[in-house]
């Protein structure tokens, strides 16, 4: 019998321990850390992600259509056009339901720290309430933010604020608009909403309490600048006072439009689709239109609370229909002029 020659089974030993122990180290199955940066002129945004869940296409999408009357109704997407939620997701290389992410952005101005909208909180189970620890992440500490302005009442931008009850951000300052606030602590219209929409009322009442005992909730009227360069700018459709936030800073813009867009790839090619949530269909699908045709002919950038994370790019209008174009991911977060 021929020796084996020392050198080979040193080499073979080495390829079986590497192909054998390493190979057999755990699974992390955990994300990283749900915060991205940018700079806006001066202003620093950061990105925050609450958490991400399954969104109900088939159940919640709807189209604005024509009916025999000659109105123009929401009806049941799914219904009315077989197949074209599929379709469209198929596009992107995406199943039914959708994995939807929920954002929230932090606005550091120099001067203020400004969280707009406050994710899920407790609200959505465990999927989501992951904002706290993403903005500790991010090198932030909650008792550090200043003032919370909300795009609205939905449950998913309000929960965060106040998960079981206890203020999350102990010295901020609550800014809704006023309009949103009439409805959504009105007890009348709790009970003549849908049945889907009532938790949202007892989960608002939940969220604002501590605040508003306080004297930290403060309401607003439209088109108010808010604090030097954030101005509310109102885009009512998806609530009554559902507002979006124009953040500018030397020249530069970004507007934190809320719920504008619940699922990209089919709202973009076709911005008549709506969702059950909308309190006014035919709104919403007028504000969404007409931001995403000012949004590509501006260059705006738009931070969005709904798509995938970290939910900030452009518009772009490409033959007639509406793009989205993801941020390019960036390490470099000095001012532009730097």
């Amino acid at each position: 019998m021929r020796s084996v020659p020392i050198v080979v089974f040193f080499a073979l030993a080495i390829i079986s321990r590497d192909g054998g122990a390493y190979a057999a180290a755990p699974q992390v199955r955990t994300q990283a850390p749900g915060f991205y940066r940018m700079m806006l002129g001066r202003f620093e945004i950061t990105a925050l992600l609450d958490g991400t869940h399954p969104f109900p296409v088939h159940e919640v999408m709807t189209r604005n259509e024509s009916v025999s009357s000659g109105e123009r109704k929401a009806v049941r997407l799914a219904e009315t056009h077989p197949g074209k939620a599929e379709a469209l997701l198929a596009a992107s290389d995406l199943p039914a339901p959708v994995e939807g992410s929920i954002n929230a952005f932090l606005v550091n101005t120099g001067q203020k720290l400004i969280l707009i909208d406050s994710g899920a909180g407790s609200l959505y189970g465990a999927c989501c309430g992951h904002l706290v620890e993403n903005l500790g992440a991010a090198g932030y500490k909650p008792e550090q933010i200043d003032e919370i302005y909300l795009t609205h009442l939905h449950a998913d931008h309000v929960g965060g604020m106040a998960p079981q009850g206890t203020p999350a951000f102990p010295n901020a300052i609550v800014r809704v608009n006023q309009k949103d606030l009439d409805y959504w602590l009105n007890a009348k219209n709790e009970n003549e909403a849908p049945k889907f929409l009532r938790p949202m009322f007892e989960g608002d009442r939940a969220s604002l309490k501590p605040y508003s005992e306080a004297g930290r909730l403060k309401s607003f009227s439209e088109g108010l600048e808010l604090s030097p360069g954030i101005r509310a700018i109102p885009t009512p459709g998806h609530t009554p006072g559902h507002t979006s936030y124009e953040v500018s800073s030397e020249g530069k813009t970004l507007l934190v439009w809320g719920d504008l867009v619940h699922v990209a790839p089919i709202q973009f090619p076709d911005p008549a689709i709506t969702v059950t949530y909308d309190s006014d269909p035919m709104s919403a699908e007028a504000e969404r239109t007409e931001i995403f045709a000012q949004a590509a002919r501006t260059g705006t950038w738009i931070a969005a609370a709904h798509i995938a994370f970290p939910g900030i790019g452009h518009v772009r209008s490409v033959d007639g229909q509406f793009e989205w174009l993801p941020a390019n991911y960036t390490t470099v977060l000095n001012p532009a002029h730097d």
